[in-house]
């Protein structure tokens, strides 16, 4: 009798031989780009015109994980208010207590949810030149429109160790390179700078050093966003900058935007300053991550070594709310004044 599986070999005990299937041939076209051969599509210019970006909050679970629904909500209030771009992962997201796949992930997310109402600028910086380059190719593999680097810390390097650094991963994309002496423990001069400049894709310098810093660099034509919200105003009004990255503009985006858009504005920036220098009386996100929590914006969760300001600083908070108004601050929730015993602290996650 004839075998009705044809040609098929046949195993032990008459079954059908398994073969692994045959991969379909596809067309390269069809394929996404490998992270390495993508191209970013953004114009750099569309990031010099940004006046307004936030260095936005990354909100926890109790466990520790992504409170992704949180995290939405704050994006989504931030573009309501009208800021035009957020930087995810940096010092404010804290983009140094995630692994890069986390952190690879909350960009893409953020590309995906909001890329086309906003420009999503994914620090990508690491004081290994190795680790800079690949989390630079993986972010604009999904999509972030531009870069932020900081220099090389605690490993420190030479002038022409920086401008190479800087050079590796320059060709990527836009790129914002992010001066913050006070954190890396080295100043990157402006001499190189002023090198990194002949490269179309620098965007400009989020610059942390002061007023004579940011005018050296508008003065011959570099962008500059100020890095110190107690300097942003004088800084856009007087000595040139694009405008600001902020903190503070995660609690008022609508005072914040004024403040960059408005025309020079002294009593608005002088009200603004008792906020400024709360949330900077201990390092940034200590004191933002607090002030967050006790609007019942996102949970009160800290990943360690954070930890929430204590109880009498907490009570200032919500009179500089009352002070400032609450209408002015993201949520809808009255402030709260949060025991000790509310927190979350989070040492493994």
């Amino acid at each position: 009798m004839a075998s009705s599986i044809g040609c098929r070999s046949l195993h032990r005990g008459g079954l059908p031989k398994w073969r692994s299937p045959r991969a379909a041939i596809i067309p390269n076209f069809h394929l996404p780009m490998r992270s390495y051969e993508t191209k970013n599509r953004t114009n750099v210019d569309d990031i010099k015109a940004l006046r307004l970006i936030t260095a936005i909050k990354t909100p926890y679970l109790p466990d520790g994980r992504f409170d992704l629904e949180a995290y939405d909500a704050l994006v989504n209030m931030q573009i309501e208010d009208g800021i035009e771009g957020v930087i995810v992962g940096g010092t404010t997201g804290e983009g140094q207590l995630m692994s890069w796949d986390e952190h690879i992930m909350l960009i893409g997310h953020t590309v995906n949810c909001f890329g086309g109402s906003i420009k999503v600028i994914g620090n990508t910086g690491s004081n290994s030149t190795r680790e800079a380059i690949h989390a630079t190719e993986q972010g604009f593999a999904v999509g972030m429109h531009a870069a932020l680097h900081i220099n090389p810390y605690y490993g420190k390097t030479s002038e022409r160790g920086l401008i190479s650094h800087f050079d590796n991963v320059l060709s990527m994309g836009p790129t914002i390179i992010y001066n913050v002496p006070s954190r890396t423990s080295q100043d990157i001069p402006p001499c190189v700078i002023h090198t990194l400049a002949q490269s179309h894709n620098l965007a400009g310098v989020k610059e942390c050093v002061g007023h004579h810093r940011v005018e050296q660099y508008t003065s011959k034509g570099v962008v500059v966003w100020s890095g110190n919200d107690d300097e942003c105003h004088d800084s856009r009004w007087d000595y040139g900058a694009n405008g600001v990255i902020s903190v503070t503009s995660n609690l008022v985006p609508g005072l914040m935007r004024e403040l960059m858009f408005g025309g020079k504005n002294p009593s608005l920036n002088s009200k603004l300053l008792p906020l400024i220098h709360w949330l900077f009386q201990e390092p940034n996100p200590i004191g933002l991550n607090t002030a967050l929590a006790q609007l019942g914006v996102v949970r009160p969760v800290f990943r360690l070594p954070y930890v929430p300001l204590p109880l009498s600083k907490r009570m200032e908070f919500v009179n500089i709310v009352k002070a400032l108004g609450r209408e002015n601050f993201i949520g809808e929730n009255g402030v709260q004044l949060l025991a000790d015993e509310d927190f979350v602290l989070i040492g493994r996650y």
